[in-house]
């Protein structure tokens, strides 16, 4: 499998846009990898990257190039993935693409239970919006997509909906922290920090807070989630997220909390988990993607 180490230099061209930065990335010196490249561009007669005084970039022959190494990676990983079975031991690597709700609490339980079960399985997790999980897909950057959309159907294939709430999510010794549930009004005698437009928490809040008379702009927003569950722990302070990304039980957060929000007030949207169409995950992926899906299909109502 020599040719997949020239592949694995090429990729890193691509994703890093400079011979430089690859031979950083690969622990390789920049003259390795440029022989590389060149060699490799000898070999099919085509120059596959436009060079420039910022870097390098792809053009249409690159483009199809890159399609085909990560086509065999995937298709690679997949024969690996299954000779391990064979053998009893699971290997691979699983990539998921996935929104920020999930980051904090939901997938590093999954992907630590999962990895203790089989230590020879890695993972990579791409923060990404539900728009941009098709196009990974697609490009076989991810194995796996687990995004929140408001309203919107995806388009890639759906493996399984689940309905989220909108949680509110705050210091442990905040007012809101006294009820079982809120309303959305509530939360809004309070100071309001929020994810930016754009965000599948924030169209729901934005939906529900039309025509409301209590409705105003966020004192602070953020791209980050992370940031906004710092800012909240220290002040008085709420933000939003979706239920699964929530500090609710049966999670426990030393220094946040969250209560849910009266379906009254905040109509629930839909946690996707979906791969690409006529495309078959390796044996790693699949058995990852059954875990996490028992768990959202015995926690939330289906669609």
């Amino acid at each position: 499998m020599k040719h997949l180490t020239t592949f694995r230099v090429i990729d890193a061209i691509a994703r890093t846009g400079s011979i430089r930065g690859a031979a950083d990335r690969l622990a390789l010196t920049p003259s390795a990898v440029q022989r590389r490249l060149q060699s490799y561009e000898e070999e099919i007669g085509y120059e596959i990257f436009d060079r420039g005084p910022q870097g390098v970039e792809l053009n249409s022959a690159g483009e199809l190039v890159i399609m085909h190494i990560r086509e065999t990676f995937s298709e690679t990983g997949k024969l690996t993935s299954r000779l391990a079975d064979l053998a009893g031991m699971r290997r691979g690597e699983v990539r998921i693409g996935c929104s920020q709700a999930l980051v904090p609490y939901f997938l590093p339980r999954h992907i630590s239970s999962y990895q203790a079960a089989y230590p020879n399985v890695t993972f990579e997790v791409v923060v990404m919006e539900h728009r941009a999980a098709q196009s990974a897909l697609a490009s076989h950057v991810i194995d796996l997509a687990l995004v929140f959309g408001a309203e919107e159907v995806p388009e890639f294939k759906t493996l399984l909906g689940v309905r989220q709430r909108l949680a509110a999510v705050m210091a442990p010794n905040h007012p809101l922290a006294h009820f079982e549930q809120l309303r959305l009004r509530q939360c809004y005698e309070h100071p309001v920090a929020m994810l930016g437009v754009g965000f599948g928490s924030r169209a729901m809040v934005d939906t529900a807070l039309q025509e409301k008379s209590y409705a105003r702009s966020p004192e602070l927003e953020s791209n980050s989630f992370e940031y906004l569950k710092a800012h909240v722990a220290k002040t008085m302070a709420v933000t939003f997220q979706i239920e699964s990304g929530a500090p609710l039980a049966p999670v426990q957060d030393t220094y946040l909390t969250a209560r849910l929000i009266d379906v009254r007030d905040v109509a629930p949207g839909t946690l996707w988990m979906g791969q690409l169409a006529g495309r078959s995950p390796s044996v790693a992926a699949s058995r990852f993607s059954e875990q996490i899906g028992r768990d959202l299909s015995e926690r939330y109502p289906h669609i």
